[in-house]
């Protein structure tokens, strides 16, 4: 279609470049003025495609349309007005002018919060659910027929950044496209929107963001938070107004040790505490705030209130100073309206916003490498000169935060230097391995080393089983109430957002994972999995049972779920990072600890994980990272007499190996993950192009280095060669390369053992007699790299019909018209089953077909959409026990017990 973006910041930038990955043809980009010499994200985008754009002051005047603006607009012959985030009054013959009329994003679910704040006001109602809705635009306030609607969880310390961030943002932008989509396919509905419950509220601004102090303590949480950042809740402090940032609710917060602080209006003084600013509601309940911010706009910690003050001045080193000229130049380059940076610059009365400082944030990582700045830091220290002493502190490591010792192993690539620790972690410490022994560990891309790796030995299983079993029985976490448990859970999954882009990195160089898989899959669906378990924390309940005893109605029986213990975790390489979160999230989140043994090709990104459980808050042994040797460090953490549990992720054989060893030592309970032939059955009634770039996915996603991935597609005879036809094409145009490099489909495999296997796999295939279509062999070039592999005339007593590949090998076999059933036994012929999938059109087929499929999961005309929420394992010799959903944290077979308590009166 021909679409007019109308809109403007960084989400109408992304929908945008989207809409163009669609294939639609944006006809114009119509935006706001630059700002202090700034063009708009989205203007710069469409600028750079060459794409018109028009940047008018205003659309309207008088109530009426702009006559030469309308006619500009008119111009450029749009079918459908996309107005993704957009601030100006757009004239209704602007939105009735496309064929297809104009749709709008908004960020609630209309009816409710209408308006301009409707975020901020999710928030401050205390909303559970929250969410976006792309309509038709009308002439009413956000009133006109509902296209689309998404929702989401409002999680209890959520602000305006986080819930915008973690789901508003991205999820709006792919709701937006896919509203688009529906509208082009002319299957977009037009729901008019009730007036039952709708709510209209205004914009939120400085003056009306006073704080009421007589209300609940999860009143004025909501209303701190759903002023956070814009505009700021306040109140009248020590005759000034201060602003309130970063609150939570707190359970027992007001036993912290602290000074009074006299607030006007409060039902009682607050507390400076070390951990903040406790302040009460009138129902006697707390919250605390981090930051707070004084009418000159300088923010401190709150911890802070009383010693704002008392710092004193830093004197700088000669490095120092000319590290403090590099930064100014930074500001320079920001703060462009700014004739020179002076030491009393202020970056916010100066113009800046918070994309500048998020861009300051990052300019200053570049140059100051391996310094933690956050967001938070530069609010904190707005002036030129603070922000220096700020940066000089963290450097000197005077920041006043324990210093966690970390010997990095650097290496500048992708545009960043990541900083990889490459130590056992122990007890809070990373320590050397017993004896000092080391490995490397090696990049599949070229073969060469990345760095040596610590390679733990039986002992260090001792010591850090005895690290974990002191820090369950003795420490902080096992006293920790779930709830606090989970914030720190939730804290620990911002710093792994954070830090995506280097996990991502390490990742690839490590693994060999593309890159732009690593940040969305590997990395990003793990951030997904502490942030789902985090909320599980104070949700792992028991239940009251009713005895019929000899003294009816004096007894009662009642359940509470225990954590188990020291967990043993066990993962493979394909997912590193991603194989830990599924497991270790689920294991935390129940109160347990943790001894993991990442797998020995593939153990920075969990030795970097270890880093940030640190800087998140974790009480000492509670995680503890071994990289080594499956048959040393695997095996005694499965016949140790102190672990409680083993989750293994790996091959059928070493599986049976651990349940034998959990057995004979103390009758550990384990949880297993093991390979899978996962058979997938296209018919054909099916959607050919879905089928064909499904199928693909199913096979070469990840290289193929995928558990659930295809071993074996069954396509119906009169398809079949179309079929063939089809992916042999797709399979030519996938591009094999660096994993670092954004354009590449195709990365190395994970190892050079793991490489000769599949090339030895499919001169199996050709000595049994399957045709090999394409690929089969190993790339000329440095690095692992195996060609993507079709074979065809796949018999089922072939050793490719029935042996998993575990790459990218696509293994296909032809089965008679009409023959379910029979095509149902083929797909059954193995004693795995780990996932399957089925494309047809006809769904009683569908719902037949799934039914029959002996397999944990069936998916139906999709594949690979696994989620956080949905449980996840397998059947037969796949293993049993599931990671992901409730079940983990629930379930007795998993990461908790049900400890049974017996009553009478």
């Amino acid at each position: 279609m021909k679409i007019a973006v109308i809109g403007q910041s960084l989400f109408g930038q992304e929908v945008y470049k989207e809409l163009v990955k669609e294939g639609h043809q944006i006809v114009g980009v119509f935006t706001i003025p630059d700002k202090d010499g700034k063009a708009d994200p989205l203007a710069t985008e469409a600028e750079k495609d060459g794409v018109p754009v028009f940047k008018f002051p205003r659309w309207r005047l008088k109530g009426k349309g702009i006559p030469e603006v309308v006619m500009q607009y008119k111009a450029v012959g749009a079918e459908l007005n996309v107005m993704p985030f957009c601030s100006q009054f757009i004239p209704m013959e602007v939105i009735d002018f496309p064929k297809h009329g104009s749709i709008i994003y908004h960020p609630s679910l209309l009816p409710r919060h209408r308006g301009a704040s409707a975020i901020n006001w999710t928030l401050i109602h205390g909303d559970k659910k929250g969410g976006f809705t792309v309509f038709w635009a009308d002439d009413g306030l956000d009133t006109g027929p509902i296209l689309l609607q998404r929702e989401c969880d409002v999680e209890p310390d959520d602000t305006v950044n986080t819930i915008y961030n973690r789901f508003l943002f991205p999820e709006g932008v792919k709701g937006t496209v896919e509203a688009v989509r529906l509208i082009a396919e002319g299957k977009a509905p037009k729901i008019t929107q009730t007036e039952e419950g709708a709510t209209y509220e205004g914009i939120q601004k400085k003056d009306n963001a006073k704080i009421s102090w007589d209300q609940p303590a999860e009143a004025i949480h909501n209303w701190i938070r759903g002023n956070d950042k814009v505009p700021g809740a306040w109140a009248e402090v020590d005759g000034q107004r201060v602003t309130f940032y970063g609150s939570s609710l707190a359970e027992n917060a007001s036993s912290l040790d602290g000074q009074p602080l006299d607030i006007p209006g409060a039902s009682r003084p607050g507390q400076v505490t070390k951990n903040g600013l406790v302040l009460f509601g009138n129902d006697g309940k707390t919250l605390v705030v981090k930051n707070l911010q004084f009418e000159d706009g300088k923010m401190i910690p709150a911890s802070q209130y009383f010693h704002s003050g008392d710092s004193s001045t830093v004197e700088l080193t000669e490095e120092e100073k000319s590290f403090a000229e590099e930064i100014r130049g930074v500001w320079k380059g920001i703060l462009t309206n700014v004739a020179d940076i002076q030491d009393s610059t202020d970056f916010f009365k100066s113009g800046a916003a918070s994309m500048d400082v998020v861009r300051l944030v990052e300019e200053v990582k570049l140059r100051a490498s391996g310094l933690q700045v956050q967001n938070e830091d530069v609010y904190m220290a707005s002036t030129f000169q603070e922000f220096i002493q700020m940066l000089v502190r963290k450097l000197r490591g005077e920041d006043g935060e324990e210093e966690l010792v970390v010997d990095y192993a650097e290496m500048n690539v992708n545009n960043m230097t990541i900083k990889m620790p490459h130590q056992l972690f122990i007890n809070g410490q990373f320590v050397d391995a017993e004896g000092g022994k080391t490995y490397q560990t090696i990049n599949p891309t070229d073969g060469t080393g990345i760095c040596n790796v610590s390679l733990a030995q039986v002992s260090d299983v001792d010591k850090a089983v005895a690290a974990a079993k002191e820090a369950f029985e003795n420490g902080e976490w096992g006293r920790m109430n779930p709830r606090d448990r989970g914030r720190l859970i939730y804290r620990l999954a911002d710093l792994m957002e954070e830090h995506q882009e280097e996990l991502a990195t390490i990742e690839a160089i490590d693994s060999g994972a593309v890159y732009t898989l690593a940040l969305k899959t590997h990395v990003g669906m793990s951030i997904q999995t502490f942030r789902y378990f985090a909320g599980w924390c104070d949700k792992i309940q028991g239940c009251t049972i009713p005895i019929n005893q000899a003294r009816p109605n004096r007894n009662l029986t009642f359940t509470k779920r225990v954590p188990i213990g020291v967990c043993g975790i066990v993962i493979p390489w394909n997912y590193p990072l991603m194989m830990l979160a599924w497991k270790t999230a689920a294991c935390l989140a129940a109160g347990n600890t943790v001894v993991l043994k990442p797998a020995q090709v593939t153990p920075l990104t969990a030795v970097k994980f270890a880093e940030l459980t640190a800087k998140a808050g974790f009480p000492k042994g509670v995680v503890n990272i071994l990289p080594g040797a499956g048959s040393l460090v695997g095996q005694r953490l499965s016949d140790h007499p102190d672990v409680r549990k083993i989750g293994f992720t790996g091959s059928t054989p070493i599986g049976k190996q651990i349940m034998k060893s959990c057995a004979v030592s103390n009758v550990k309970k384990v949880s297993l993950e093991l390979g899978g032939k996962s058979p997938l059955i296209i018919f054909s009634d099916c959607d050919m192009d879905k089928a064909v770039r499904m199928g693909m996915s199913s096979v070469f996603f990840n290289k193929g280095e995928n558990c659930i991935a295809a071993g074996r597609l069954f396509v119906e005879e009169s398809i079949h060669d179309l079929f063939v036809k089809r992916v042999v094409e797709e399979v030519k145009k996938m591009k094999i390369g660096d994993p670092l490099d954004r354009s590449t489909d195709h990365g190395p495999q994970n190892h050079r053992a793991h490489l000769d296997k599949l090339v030895q796999y499919s001169d199996t295939g050709v000595k049994e007699g399957a045709t090999l279509v394409h690929g089969g062999k190993q790339l000329d070039r440095p690095g692992f790299f195996f060609q993507p592999t079709i074979f065809t005339n796949v018999e089922d007593h072939m050793y490719i019909a029935k042996e998993e590949s575990f790459g990218p090998i696509m293994i296909i076999s032809k089965f008679k018209d009409g023959d379910v059933d029979g095509v149902l036994k083929r797909a059954n012929d193995t004693e795995f089953g780990l996932s399957s999938g089925v494309f047809t059109k006809d769904i009683n087929k569908a719902l037949y077909v799934s039914d029959k499929l002996q397999a944990g999961t069936v998916f139906v005309n999709t594949y690979n959409k696994t989620d956080v929420a949905s449980p996840f394992g397998g059947f037969k010799q796949s293993g049993f026990g599931k990671d992901l959903g409730e079940f983990p944290a629930q379930s007795s077979n998993f990461y908790s017990l049900p400890g049974i308590v017996g009553c009478e009166n």
